[in-house]
């Protein structure tokens, strides 16, 4: 039995329980939740309001790492889990990757430490995934997509052959055209189309939001 410590309470942290704790995924997997950790003004917050049965272990700064568990960052925000991250990696924690058994990753796929791939999540043939990766549910990174260290994908797409480097985060339903770099840090809003390469320190966005106008068909000529 594999026994994993979720870092934070809140959303993600409650998707990965739901994953592999209040399904037969985890069982399957041979994957069990020991608890949480988390600060303790989350705690009423988050953890109480997902009704959590685990316990919250201990803060973030104040948590003894064991050497028999396993750490998984349940934090989407990219900036804070890059701090959260150091701080167990310093107290000589380890990390694991957690995959759904529903999600569909090709056998040449190459992968680093401590990626979560979700449910009905597709990864295609020759990607290469670095460290600390989050690809939610039903997302696709497609073929020889080459992708850095901590990014989050929330239900997004990368079509083929898209480079992608650190610290992006992909809103719902964004998606990336084929042979597109991405650089580092940036944010691209739900329902976005990126079509053209983004460097650094960006924020994609609907400059106008587009009414969508119905114009009923003229029965007027008919009898």
């Amino acid at each position: 039995m594999t026994h994993i410590v979720i870092i934070g309470s809140g959303g993600l942290a409650a998707d990965l329980t739901l994953c592999f704790e209040n399904t037969s995924f985890g069982p399957y997997k041979d994957i069990s939740i020991k608890g949480y950790i988390d600060y303790e003004y989350n705690i009423d917050k988050y953890w109480k309001r997902y009704h959590l049965d685990k316990p919250v272990l201990n803060d973030i700064d104040s948590y003894k790492v064991n050497e028999e568990e396993y750490y998984v960052i349940g934090i989407a925000d990219v900036d804070f889990r890059k701090v959260v991250i150091k701080k167990i990696k310093e107290k000589g924690g380890r990390f694991i990757n957690l995959i759904h058994p529903t999600a569909i990753v090709d056998k040449n796929v190459t992968i680093g430490t401590g990626n979560l791939i979700g449910p009905q999540c597709l990864v295609g043939p020759n990607v290469r995934l670095g460290d600390f990766n989050v690809i939610l549910a039903q997302s696709i990174v497609s073929h020889d997509c080459v992708v850095g260290n901590n990014n989050v994908f929330a239900t997004s797409l990368l079509c083929g052959h898209v480079k992608v480097g650190d610290d992006n985060f992909f809103g719902i339903r964004s998606t990336v055209v084929p042979h597109i770099n991405i650089g580092n840090r940036n944010k691209i809003q739900a329902g976005m189309i990126v079509d053209s390469n983004v460097s650094e320190d960006s924020v994609i966005f609907h400059r106008l939001k587009e009414k969508i106008l119905v114009i009923p068909k003229d029965t007027s000529h008919q009898l």
